[in-house]
């Protein structure tokens, strides 16, 4: 049975924590779904000063929400539009210090002030993207982009072969 622990030293040292316990909480478990929603779960009772932790998943023609904590959500996302579609259609990382200075920033939660989403993409083929929350402005450095980022790529990693 699964067990998370409270994550302790330096934010490196944190991350690598989470994502040992992420490993362990999908090893040997490649429905997506089934990931998605206890890598969510993981995250949000994990780090502090987050407010939504979830994933968005690519249809084939938009972003759908999945899996997630927090409030209720924005169902469809329009690649390139917001954070999320932002990050799909570019293929990069989006950390934002401040939502509201973030154009065509899409307000799900109005608590929101800052955001991180890591696109998803296994090859050329894109999945969908990794979308945290924060009601702290400024709430993701440089540590915690690597961090999450490292937590996605076990996420992809766990749903097998392409």
């Amino acid at each position: 049975m699964f067990q998370s622990s409270t994550l302790s030293g330096d934010k490196a040292q944190q991350y690598a924590q989470l994502l040992e316990q992420a490993r362990g909480l999908m090893h040997g478990e490649s429905d997506r779904t089934a990931n998605a929603a206890n890598l969510s779960s993981l995250v949000f009772h994990s780090l502090p000063d987050l407010n939504w932790v979830g994933f968005y998943f690519f249809d084939g023609t938009e972003l759908v929400v999945g899996p997630f904590q927090g409030q209720p959500a924005c169902i469809r996302i329009a690649l390139g539009r917001g954070v999320c579609g932002t990050a799909a259609a570019t293929r990069q990382t989006q950390r934002v210090p401040d939502v509201d200075a973030f154009p065509g920033h899409i307000p799900c939660d109005s608590a929101s002030r800052s955001e991180l989403v890591v696109p998803l993409y296994r090859g050329d083929t894109l999945i969908g993207v990794f979308d945290l929350d924060s009601p702290r402005l400024d709430r993701f450095d440089e540590a915690d982009q690597h961090g999450l980022e490292a937590v996605a790529q076990a996420f992809i990693d766990s749903l097998g072969p392409g």
